[in-house]
């Protein structure tokens, strides 16, 4: 009928508007302000009216409680609204909910109870309705006769406090009775009335201020009875609930002691019964560790790192002889990332207690820890690599050295290449953890298993050192400037510093890996590898490794942070990284020394001494860069480059000093010349401060690190030179070398004081020998030779010296070049040579050196001093050496007069020096009397010796040999003469011409050169001048023609000078009064027509054209020279005895096939000098059956056509005697054609010639030559 109506009706609200009401029989008794204003449109007095009816079943209670709850959810404010309207209402509405939960025996009419409950205790909020559950709560467990119905009102108090914190305090003050009842509930044996005891009591500790007032309860109540519970709990309930009071208890230190206390399980009693009535934490945690239940077991974790963050030392024992390590370690093993999490949490604070590893418990679970660690690097989840790695970190750093943690080198190699995985993490803080294990993991009893993983080590190393690369490069976030961005650029470049730091401390334990095993035979090499394989995983080659590593990556990382900051504890640890590779590798200390000091490692060590060393709080840093400079100060000066190594004695006078005095040293540059420079009187441990000081500016100075300005430096050093030479003291050969080269390198334009000049004079002369202080450099020779004082005392030594440690020799091609392709001298001769153009006194102690010096230190100055000679003509160094030299020569006469062979074996350089500066003089240059003087005296020499004593000989002659060819015809026939007079020198040369038959070297073929050349010299200036003659020397004609005819291999040169000679006899018709041709031996009756040939046979004249001939074919210019010129010699000697025999030579069918040969050469060959002396050999000898008028037409076209202005001078006399020739001979009768011979007569002027003249004094293989004497 309701429904017929409301359809007839009008349209009222839909169905979702409808009030929903629980109970309609009563509803029209209801105030419409009780009707909630939204769906459900619920109202609130049929709510109560129904769930007071006793009558109303259960089932539709639950639904209005349920219908209620999901309201109070949606719409809290507005049901809250409703209900607050009244407080009786409210208050009666509370009672009849927990009458209800009282009452009612079904569980869900009870959950929905309390949750409706909750709900508006909290939405409500008001004292009133807490003061009236708690009351009933109160009431309820009082009047209870047993715990049996009390698991409702439990429950409410618990999930009460949950909900309002604050009700934990009140309660217990206000309601201690009730934990009385909550002790009745923790022993009945319902574990579900356990279970919200547990509950209850967790939210009362949860509270600080409840926790304090309670702590009196549990430790003589509640303590044994819940350790009772927790051991006894089989649902997973209580279980939980237990564990969540204990982890409330375990937030206090007073709990945790009495809980520990409590439990039977402690240091000390181990392999004992627990005692009835106690139960043991630990045992109960193991318990709960060993069941299958994940959260049981991640719940037990948590609690073991709870009782430990208190006092590891306290409490780990107890768990450890709980044996509780080894099932955390086999959790590692588990896929639930929370569980390996408090495993980390719990093992590393176990750690902590030296019993963990001495139990071994680490030797057993290390392979558990590195396979999790493998493990968890491939999640992303990075605090679990973090812990993981904080873990190995800590086993690697407290592992006993007399436990072995690694059995075998796999597990160490694993070890390694997880750590190598987790520093190469793109996680910063993960890298950083790796670093930190790493530093640990470089232990010498981690990595003592045999064999030693060197590679692996190495590639760690790599790894480590690139990471920290890669982050130091990263470039820092730029903002806009202001004070935030400036907090983050120094948070960045603070992490950078601690990364840097952590990489630098793992490479310092590398390196001190590598120290200790150098005492390891065993740790040497790799014992496993194959007897032929390379040894490449060898203890020398990881040293090797770490400083190259060193050099390549930790320096540079280094040195950019210090641009940015600079950290005392960063640098303590770079610096000691520093000196102990000066151990690892010891076979190259010197050279990392080097290194170091060239790249102002000084500089940087002393600046930050006096940074930060100046106070005691850095007293480590001062003593690790101490240590530092004085092992590379012994390094560098142990190992000098440009002067002698010192003695024992000196390193130990220099180490005692340093040692002592560079601890004391904390200040910069100008604070330390100020102290260099105090003329004040110095005590004994000031002074050996002063001679520090000065070692480092002096090592510093010569790597090229002048932090220091020279010309402070220059003062600084004269007033400590002065303030020693005034307390009268003779300092360290060490500080003498140092003091002289700074002040030679620090030199410029000022001059030193005398005073000076004199206190290093002294110092020097109380020195046994030069050599221990010098240096070898340009400014220090230059040092000493610009100030007379010193010059004349020390300059013949520091000139040996300098000469000593110059190379081994010098390229001698410098001196053979043209001047316009030389090519530039080194440095140091460069100096020298500046040094001897401006003052040339010099030259005359290196000539003192050629004499006196050993033959390799007189070699490298007779180089020096030609290559000067030639370099400088402009200066006129002549006179000065040739005077010297005369000195020298009569006082090696005087002394080894009877065998000058036996005088210093660099008397030949001497001479060849004297050779080269007579070279030097110009061809119409008179002698004067000191040439004449040399004469007399080098000619003397020569008479002393034997043609064995080709070393003195050889330059001996050469120089006699230029000084009759370069200079005036008058000169030369005075030279000639006091030559000849020489009688000995005479015997000499006829001793040496006499081994032209025999067999020779080559040394002896140049001296033999020299001889005919000098006997060809002699006989023509004898001959022309009419000089006398005071010995005669013989000479084997037979032999000479047969030397011709038969010539030596490689002796061009030897036939052309024999030519020059027999050239001479035939010119003077063997009619000299100094050469005797004589037979060789016994000789048949000349023939009828070889009377008028006298000394000369027919049959010697034919040898002697067919041995032309030949020489000829060789095309050799000079020996062709003098072959043509022989044979002019002949044919005129031939032409005036017997012009039928000359007429037979000249006509001969082989000169004509000889002349064709020679032109062979090409178009132009003709146009040689000795060809065109040929051609008119053959014209003025009128034979036509080899030269024809057609033929020589022909040549003279060829002439006509060639460019003159590119023929050499001596090829134009020779043009120019052709035609002169062609032209008498009347050869040529057409008028046009002699008219234009008489035009190129005219146009062969030698000035027409723009080719440079030729040099007519040379040295060929060491003999000296006159190319016009040997061709004219």
């Amino acid at each position: 009928m309701a429904v017929r109506e409301s359809a007839a009706g009008p349209r009222g609200p839909g169905r979702d508007q409808e009030p929903a009401l629980p109970y309609a029989r009563a509803h029209y008794r209801h105030d419409p302000r009780w009707l909630l204003p939204v769906p459900p449109r619920l109202c609130l007095a049929c709510v109560l009216e129904l769930l007071s009816e006793p009558c109303v079943s259960v089932v539709r209670k639950k639904h209005v409680l349920s219908c209620f709850r999901d309201a109070l959810l949606r719409h809290a404010s507005l049901v809250v609204q409703l209900v607050a309207q009244d407080q009786r209402i409210c208050m009666h509405f509370i009672s009849m909910l927990f009458g209800l939960l009282r009452n009612v025996e079904d569980g869900h009419v009870i959950d929905l109870c309390i949750e409706v409950l909750i709900q508006l205790t909290t939405q409500l909020k008001l004292e009133q309705i807490v003061h009236c559950l708690l009351d009933e709560c109160h009431k309820e467990l009082c009047n209870m006769p047993s715990m049996r119905g009390s698991l409702a009102t439990l429950t409410l108090l618990g999930k009460l406090v949950d909900a309002v914190p604050p009700l934990a305090d009140k309660l217990v003050m206000e309601h201690s009775g009730l934990l009385e009842h909550l002790l009745r509930g923790l022993v009945y044996p319902s574990e579900g009335v356990r279970a919200s005891v547990c509950y209850l009591y967790g939210k009362l500790y949860s509270s600080p201020a409840a926790a304090e007032m309670l702590s009196g309860h549990f430790r003589e109540k509640l303590c044994p009875l819940f350790l009772s519970t927790l051991d006894g709990a089989q649902t997973k309930e209580l279980q939980i609930n237990c564990l969540g009071l204990l982890r409330q208890l375990l937030r206090y230190d007073l709990f945790v002691s009495v809980i520990m206390n409590e439990s039977s399980l402690v240091e000390g009693t181990e392999g004992v019964e627990v005692p009835p009535g106690k139960t043991s934490l630990p045992l109960v945690l193991k318990k709960l560790l060993l069941s299958r239940d994940e959260t049981l077991q991640v719940a037990s974790a948590h609690c073991i790192t709870a009782v430990l963050v208190h006092s590891p030392a306290k409490h780990a024992p107890a768990f450890i002889h709980a044996d509780i390590p080894e099932f955390l370690f086999e959790h590692l093993s588990s896929s639930s990332e929370v569980l390996v999490w408090f495993s980390y949490n719990s093992l590393i604070l176990l750690a902590e207690e030296p019993l963990f590893f001495s139990k071994c418990h680490t030797v057993y679970g290390i392979e558990s820890v590195v396979r999790s660690l493998q493990g968890s690097l491939r999640m992303n989840n990075t605090e679990l690599h973090k812990e993981g790695l904080l873990l190995l970190a800590e086993i690697l750093t407290r592992q006993p050295e007399e436990i072995k943690l690694f059995t075998s080198s796999t597990m160490c190699r694993d070890a390694g290449r997880a750590l190598q995985e987790a520093v190469n993490s793109p996680v910063l803080e993960v890298a950083a953890e790796a670093v930190k294990a790493i530093s640990a993991f470089l232990r010498k009893d981690h990595q003592s298993a045999p064999p030693v993983q060197y590679k692996e080590l190495r590639a760690l190393l790599e790894a480590m050192l690139n990471r920290c690369a890669d982050f130091s490069q990263t470039p820092l976030n730029r903002r806009p400037l202001g004070h935030g961005s400036s907090r983050d650029s120094e948070k960045a470049i603070l992490r950078r510093g601690k990364f840097l730091l952590s990489t630098l401390e793992g490479f310092r334990n590398a390196c001190r890996l590598a120290m200790e095993f150098q005492s390891e035979p065993s740790a040497q090499e790799n014992p496993f590898t194959a007897p032929g394989a390379k040894k490449e995983d060898t203890l020398e080659a990881f040293s090797e490794f770490l400083l190259s590593a060193c050099d390549s990556l930790c320096i540079p990382m280094v040195m950019r942070h210090s641009e940015q900051a600079t950290q005392p504890n960063l640098m303590e640890v770079f610096f000691s990284i520093l000196h102990s590779l000066f151990v690892i590798v010891p076979h190259m200390k010197e050279k990392f020394s080097k290194k170091l000091a060239s790249s102002s490692f000084i500089w940087l060590t002393l600046e930050l001494k006096a940074r930060f060393c100046t106070s005691p709080s850095h007293s480590d840093l001062n003593q690790v860069c101490s240590s530092f400079l004085y092992d590379m100060s012994l390094n560098l000066l142990s190992a000098p480059e440009k002067s002698e190594p010192p003695s024992q004695e000196e390193l130990s006078a220099v180490s005692a000093f340093l040692q002592h005095g560079l601890p004391l040293i904390c200040s910069r540059s100008p604070e330390s010349l100020a102290f260099l420079s105090d003329r004040q009187y110095v005590d004994g441990t000031t002074r050996q401060r002063q001679y520090c000081v000065l070692l480092l500016f002096y090592l510093a100075y010569i790597h090229e690190d002048r932090f220091v300005s020279e010309a402070e430096l220059f003062g600084a050093m004269q007033s400590f030179l002065l303030s020693l030479q005034d307390q009268d003291e003779r300092p360290p050969l060490m500080v003498i070398r140092a003091s002289i080269h700074l002040l030679a390198m620090c030199q410029d334009n000022d001059a030193l004081d005398e005073a000076v000049v004199s206190a290093i004079r002294k110092f020097l002369e109380g020195i046994p020998d030069l050599h221990l202080v010098y240096i070898h450099h340009p400014l220090l020779l230059r040092f000493f030779l610009s100030y007379p004082e010193l010059m004349s005392r020390f300059g013949h030594r520091v000139l040996e010296l300098w000469f000593s440690w110059e190379e081994s020799s010098y390229e001698e091609e410098l001196d053979e070049v043209s001047s316009a392709g030389r090519p530039p001298l080194p440095a140091s001769l460069a100096a020298l040579f500046h040094m001897l153009r401006s003052s040339p006194s010099i030259l005359l102690i290196l000539l003192d050196l050629i004499y006196s010096s050993p033959v390799d230190t007189a070699r490298k100055v007779l180089i020096v001093l030609r290559t000067f000679v030639r370099r400088n003509e402009e200066v006129q160094v002549s006179g000065l050496i040739r005077g010297h030299f005369l000195l020298i020569l009569q006082h090696l006469l005087m002394e080894h007069g009877a065998s000058p062979s036996e005088a210093s074996g660099n008397l030949p350089l001497l001479l060849s020096l004297l050779s080269l500066v007579q070279l030097k003089n110009k061809p119409e240059q008179e002698l004067d009397s000191m040439a004449m003087k040399l004469l007399h005296q080098v000619s003397k020499l020569c008479g002393k010796c034997s043609p064995a004593d080709v070393d003195i000989l050889q330059p001996s002659f050469n120089f006699l040999y230029w000084s009759l060819h370069q200079t005036t015809p008058r000169s030369q026939k005075r030279a000639a003469a006091v030559l000849l007079s020489s009688t000995a020198l005479i015997e000499l040369l006829e001793k040496t011409l006499a081994l032209t038959w025999t067999e020779v070297d080559q040394p002896r073929t140049a001296l033999l050169c020299s001889a005919w050349l000098l006997t060809a010299s002699f006989s023509a200036q004898q001959h022309d001048g009419g000089l006398q003659v005071h010995q005669t020397l013989s000479v084997e004609l037979d032999q000479v023609l047969k030397v011709l005819s038969f010539p030596k291999k490689k002796a061009t040169l030897l036939s052309a000078a024999i030519l020059r000679f027999l050239r001479t006899a035939l010119r003077q018709s063997f009619s000299s009064a100094l050469v005797t041709l004589v037979p060789s031996g016994a000789q048949p009756p000349p023939a009828p027509e070889d009377t008028v040939l006298a000394p000369l046979r027919t049959s010697q004249v034919l040898s002697l054209v067919i041995g032309l001939q030949n020489l000829l074919v060789q095309k050799d210019p000079l020996l062709s020279s003098a072959c043509v010129g022989c044979l002019e010699a002949l044919l005129d000697y031939l032409q005036a005895r017997s012009p039928d025999i000359a007429s037979h030579v000249v006509s001969q069918p082989w000169n004509r096939f000889l002349l064709f040969t020679l032109l062979d050469a090409g178009e132009s060959s003709f146009l040689r000098p000795e060809i065109l002396r040929l051609l008119t050999l053959f014209v003025r000898f009128q034979s036509s059956s080899v030269l024809s008028r057609e033929e020589v037409g022909h040549v003279l076209q060829g002439t006509a056509l060639a460019d003159r202005s590119t023929l050499s001078n001596t090829t134009l006399q020779a043009l120019r005697g052709f035609f002169q020739q062609v032209q008498s001979m009347g050869l040529l009768a057409d008028e046009s054609t002699a008219q234009t011979l008489q035009v190129s007569l005219e146009g062969l002027s030698p000035s027409t010639s723009s080719a440079q003249p030729p040099l007519d004094m040379l040295c060929l293989g060491g003999v000296a030559v006159s190319l016009s004497h040997i061709r004219d």
